[in-house]
C-alpha cells in the first residue's frame, strides 16, 4: 500500500487533549504511523501548508437508497412524507437504481470529507449497497432496512418475519468485516410503528448473539409517538428498551420528543443518539434537547440523514446548524465549535462502535481524514480558531483531499475512486425510471 506523507498542516487532532499543532503526518499501510515532524520521504508527499488536517466525518444516520429522491418529496410532514412520497419510490427500486443511488450518495459524501457512515437502507436489494462502499473504498457500516407491519407501507417493503431474518443473517455472513474492516453490517428495523413486538425482540436478540449494531429510527414525531404509545401503552424509548433496543450497541437517530424518564434510560444504558438537525427543521420535526442530552451524559453524533429531507449529505452544514439551533435555545455559549467537531468526528466513531479505530489522528489508528484549505475566501482572514473556522464557515468545496483506509479518494478537488461525471449521469437516468415504476403519487411534478 502507498505511503503518503502529509507535510506541515494545521493538525487538528480531536485526540484526548484536543491537540491542534503545526506538524507532518505520515501513512503507512492503511494507518497513522506517526504524528509529528518527519524526516523521511515517502511515495506520495501532500503539502498541507494553507490546509487543516483533520479526521474524516463520521455520520451516524445516512439513507444511501435515497439519495435519488432527492427534491422528490419535499415539504410533507414524516408520516405522509413516508407513505405518499418515499415507500412509494423504495417499493420501486430495483438493483440497478439503488447501486446508482448508492453510487450518488457516497460520491457526495467523500467529496464532502465524510469518511465513514452508518447507513440504513430500504428493504431490498441491500447487497448491492455493500457492493458499491466495496468499489469506491469507503467505509460503511450498512444494514438493511426492516419492517413487517404499518399503515401505508407498500406490499414489497412488507416482509415476512422469518424471511426477513434469514435475509439479514446472510448479508450479515458475506459482509461484516469484508475489505479490511471497511465494510460491517447493522441490524435495523425501521421504526416501532412499521415493526411488531416480536420482530424488534427478535433483532434485539439476534444484534446480542452476533455481536453486531442495531439501529432505528426513535421519537421523530409527536404523531409517531402518540401512535406507539396508543398501541403499547408506553412511551417510544420505554418501549423500545422493554424489547431489548437500548444499549452501547444501538444508534438511536432523532430522539427529539424525549423526557426526562427516556433521557435516564438513553443514560443508563449508554444508549447512542444520531442527531440530524436540518432534516428536523425541513420535516418540521421539532428540535431535539441535544444540550440536556450532552449535560445528562448522553453520547449524541450527528448525521444528515438522507437526500429526501435533508436534501445534502453535507456534514458542515450539520455541524453549524447543530451549533446553532442549541443557542438560540439555550445561549450562545451552547454547544461550541470544539463540542461540534467532536460530534462529527471522534464521537460518531465512537457511536458505533470504532472509535479505536478511526475519528482522531492518533498514531495506530486506520488513515481516515481529509485537508481543508484554509486559504479560500469564506475562511479569509485565516480563523485565529481552526475549529470555529471549520465548524462556522467552512463548506464542502473546501475540502481539498480525502483518505479512507489510507488510500486517497479524492485529491486536488477530484473524486478519484468514481467518475463524477458517470455517477451523474447513471443517476439521472435510473431515477427517471425510478419516477415511472412509482405510484403517481410519488411521481414530482414537472
Amino acid at each position: 500500500m502507498t505511503a503518503i506523507l502529509i507535510k506541515n498542516g494545521t493538525l487538528v487532532t480531536m485526540d484526548s487533549e484536543n491537540s491542534i499543532l503545526r506538524s507532518d503526518l505520515l501513512i503507512v499501510d492503511g494507518r497513522i504511523a506517526s504524528v509529528g515532524p518527519v524526516g523521511e520521504t515517502a511515495d506520495v508527499v501532500i503539502d498541507a501548508a494553507d490546509c487543516a488536517v483533520l479526521p474524516g466525518f463520521v455520520q451516524t444516520h445516512v439513507h444511501l437508497c435515497q439519495t435519488l429522491f432527492r427534491g422528490a418529496a419535499d415539504d410533507l410532514a414524516l408520516l405522509d412524507w413516508l407513505q405518499k412520497r418515499v415507500w412509494p419510490m423504495e417499493a420501486a427500486h430495483t438493483a440497478a437504481s439503488i447501486r446508482a443511488s448508492s453510487r450518488l450518495g457516497i460520491a457526495e459524501l467523500m467529496k464532502g470529507g465524510t469518511t465513514c457512515a452508518l447507513t440504513m437502507e430500504t428493504v431490498n436489494h441491500t447487497e448491492e449497497v455493500f457492493k458499491v462502499v466495496e468499489a469506491t473504498g469507503y467505509r460503511a457500516t450498512v444494514r438493511k432496512g426492516r419492517m413487517d407491519k404499518g399503515q401505508g407501507v407498500p406490499s414489497a417493503l412488507h416482509e415476512e418475519t422469518e424471511s426477513s431474518v434469514r435475509e439479514s443473517l446472510m448479508l450479515l455472513e458475506a459482509w461484516h468485516g469484508r475489505a479490511d474492516g471497511r465494510i460491517r453490517f447493522c441490524f435495523a428495523p425501521r421504526f416501532a410503528v412499521s415493526c411488531t413486538s416480536e420482530l424488534l425482540s427478535q433483532v434485539a436478540a439476534l444484534a446480542r448473539a452476533h455481536g453486531v449494531m442495531v439501529h432505528t429510527h426513535a421519537s421523530e414525531t409527536r404523531s409517531e409517538c402518540d401512535l406507539v404509545e396508543r398501541e403499547t401503552g408506553m412511551r417510544n424509548i420505554i418501549y423500545l428498551d422493554s424489547v431489548g433496543l437500548t444499549g452501547r450497541h444501538v444508534v438511536l437517530a432523532h430522539c427529539i420528543h424525549v423526557d426526562k424518564q427516556e433521557m435516564q434510560i438513553l443514560k443508563r444504558t449508554q444508549t447512542n443518539v444520531a442527531h440530524c438537525p436540518s432534516s428536523n427543521l425541513k420535516l418540521g420535526s421539532g428540535i431535539a434537547p441535544i444540550t440536556k442530552m450532552l449535560e445528562t451524559g448522553i453520547s449524541v453524533s450527528l448525521g444528515a440523514d438522507g437526500a429526501a429531507c435533508n436534501n445534502r449529505l453535507d456534514m458542515f452544514t450539520e455541524m453549524r446548524t447543530a451549533a446553532l439551533l442549541q443557542k438560540v435555545l439555550h445561549g450562545p455559549e451552547a454547544i461550541p465549535a470544539r463540542r461540534a467537531l467532536r460530534m462529527a468526528t471522534i464521537d460518531g466513531a465512537n457511536a458505533i462502535g470504532i472509535g479505536d479505530e478511526i475519528g482522531s489522528l492518533e498514531t495506530g489508528k486506520r488513515a481516515d481524514l481529509i485537508l481543508v484549505n484554509l486559504a479560500r475566501l469564506e475562511l479569509t482572514p485565516r480563523p485565529v480558531d481552526i475549529e470555529s473556522g471549520i465548524v462556522y464557515a467552512s463548506q464542502p468545496s473546501d475540502v481539498r483531499t480525502v483518505i479512507i483506509n489510507g488510500q486517497l479518494v479524492k485529491h486536488d478537488g477530484e473524486l478519484l475512486t468514481v467518475n463524477e461525471q458517470m455517477v451523474i449521469e447513471d443517476a439521472n437516468i435510473q431515477a427517471g425510471l425510478l419516477f415511472e415504476r412509482a405510484s403517481p403519487k410519488a411521481t414530482p411534478s414537472v
